[in-house]
């Protein structure tokens, strides 16, 4: 059963391949922000992957996030989520991003428990 307070913390280290740059979301040798908010995703989705009903897993309807500040290759950053908010299948989360002590994202996503064979039925 999915709780309110679950909550999970996911790492990176900072490398070439998720910089700005490499992924082609800015011409700078620092963190993406879609790198931050994949971390941030993958944060929500472990910490509940734990309580779902067999056969089922979550996906990512919305994210919303700041980013706050860069962060250089060699950095280590981790992603925080907390879910704040259970509706039937919908779970909110807060979640958050920080280089060390210093926050340098953070926002809200919102993810959708679904059953992976239909789910995947639906791409044809």
């Amino acid at each position: 059963m999915i709780e309110i307070g679950l909550k999970h913390t996911s790492k990176l280290v900072v490398t070439d391949a998720v910089t700005a740059v490499k992924m082609g979301s800015g011409d700078m040798p620092v963190l993406a922000t879609p790198a931050m908010m994949a971390l941030m995703e993958n944060a929500a989705m472990l910490a509940v992957a734990g309580e779902l009903p067999e056969g089922s897993t979550t996906v990512g309807g919305h994210i919303a996030s700041s980013h706050l500040k860069p962060s250089k290759v060699g950095d280590k950053i981790t992603a925080t989520a907390e879910v704040v908010k259970v509706d039937g299948r919908k779970i909110e989360f807060k979640v958050a991003a920080y280089a060390g002590d210093v926050l340098i994202g953070e926002g809200t996503h919102l993810r959708f428990m679904v059953d992976r064979e239909r789910f995947l039925s639906k791409l044809g």
